[in-house]
């Protein structure tokens, strides 16, 4: 009776709260876990999941794993609306039941918030799970990069039976393996891609201390790792990225290596943090029995998640948007800003509990690059936010002219100042900046929201 109460109201405050033009992502699954706690486990238990947490990358790599299982005829559910904590998973869950709880769809593509992952993680006891990355972000709420890991190893050890899809190079995730012995499946890239980045959150090995050296770097501490006095170092991967042909603004042409079978690809999302993502995906999806064929054909189709590398037109202004919320991403973001020819930038950064409140992590993003050497800086540039000041003063101490950096106040006063841009426009908001503005932007295109 619990469970069919605890649906029912889940069902009818989500209904409530979208006849209100609200989201319904969280409140519903709250609500619902007050009357009846083990409703995630007790709704999970007959559907088939893949699980994907990491700090980076969560909402893309679960749109091409879902888009990888539909295209190959497995009909599945996916809480889309990156609502990613137990309260939203619920919520989802409960969408995807009966009243008496009888799942109508029996696959899941689940994202997990990395802290609330070995909790959720032990509840679902999902058949595949990926691990994209671990990166400094939100020290005020995860901690340290070694507290994050800790809490995934410790879901780890509550899924006994979950195939893992691990990052061979990154090594803090990497050393989860023998935490899955016999379960593991490696996926990376074989070769270096883009500048690296100046950004490391691993410089030193996670088993006795001494510095890595490296065959070859990616971005941050990402690549060929290895230790020179304990040996432990990059495992080679099962699902890997062995050759890229062309990066552009709109996604990439490159080759996988999949168990040992080489496909060539057309990835329809841009910049070199995608291909990690498209390789994560085809080791999950492959894991569960899809095709390395059909897996890889279906990354030339994917849609971008809701302010990730998500387009509008605006006007004259061609918009791309980028979520930003740490340094390692925000170099990311700034290395495909500068590579492209970009006429505005638009930089908004929040300090509310999602973004983390502590917004010193800007110090340590490349924002120097967009004023020093080869690349030339944005036309205009724009700040905004609750801590617009901030971001103003970096861009100073980066190279900008401050009188030329604008502050615009307020979602709607900012959309209109995008709009009355010319050319292409990239803007990079946190967390709580993205929605509110994502949302205008939408209303104004005629989009649908975010959770839909």
């Amino acid at each position: 009776m619990r469970l069919f109460l605890a649906i029912l109201l889940c069902k009818l405050s989500r209904w409530a709260l979208r006849l209100l033009g609200r989201g319904g992502t969280a409140l519903p699954g709250t609500l619902a876990l007050k009357l009846c706690p083990d409703l995630v486990s007790r709704l999970s238990r007959n559907i088939r999941t893949v699980m994907v947490t990491g700090t980076n990358g969560k909402t893309t790599t679960c749109r091409m794993i879902e888009k990888m299982l539909l295209d190959a005829g497995i009909n599945c559910m996916a809480n889309r609306s990156g609502s990613n904590l137990e309260r939203g998973i619920a919520a989802d869950l409960c969408a995807n039941s009966t009243l008496i709880g009888r799942p109508k769809k029996r696959t899941a593509v689940i994202e997990c918030d990395e802290a609330a992952f070995k909790r959720v993680c032990g509840e679902m006891q999902p058949a595949v799970i990926v691990v994209t990355n671990i990166f400094r972000d939100q020290l005020d709420r995860y901690g340290e990069v070694t507290h994050t890991l800790d809490g995934i190893r410790i879901g780890l050890e509550r899924a006994q039976r979950a195939a893992v899809c691990l990052n061979a190079d990154d090594s803090l995730v990497a050393s989860l393996a023998p935490d899955a012995p016999d379960r593991v499946r490696f996926y990376g890239m074989d070769m270096p891609v883009g500048e690296g980045g100046k950004v490391s959150d691993a410089p030193r090995c996670i088993v006795c201390g001494s510095e890595y050296e490296y065959d070859f770097h990616t971005y941050a501490h990402l690549g060929g790792f290895r230790c020179p006095k304990c040996g432990y170092s990059r495992t080679e991967p099962d699902v890997a990225v062995v050759g890229v042909d062309a990066l552009t603004t709109e996604g990439s042409a490159a080759e996988f290596r999949v168990d040992g079978e080489i496909y060539p690809a057309a990835v329809s999302l841009p910049a070199i943090h995608n291909l990690y993502n498209a390789a994560a995906a085809a080791a999950a999806a492959t894991a569960l029995g899809v095709r390395a064929e059909s897996a890889i054909k279906s990354l030339a189709h994917i849609e971008s998640g809701f302010g990730r590398m998500e387009r509008f037109e605006l006007g004259s202004a061609k918009v791309t948007m980028v979520l930003v919320k740490n340094p390692a991403g925000c170099d990311r973001a700034l290395e495909y800003l500068a590579s492209q020819e970009f006429n505005t930038a638009v930089f908004c950064l929040n300090d509310g509990t999602a973004d983390g409140t502590d917004v010193s992590w800007i110090w340590d993003a490349n924002f120097e690059r967009l004023f020093t050497g080869e690349d030339a800086a944005p036309e205009n540039i724009i700040v905004s936010g609750t801590r617009a000041e901030d971001m103003r003063l970096r861009l100073k101490y980066a190279g900008a002219d401050e009188n030329a950096v604008r502050i615009v106040r307020g979602t709607a006063e900012l959309t209109d100042a995008v709009a009355e841009c010319s050319g292409a426009v990239c803007v990079m908001p946190t967390y709580t900046a993205m929605l509110p503005l994502r949302a205008e932007m939408a209303s104004r295109v005629g989009r649908k929201e975010f959770w839909k």
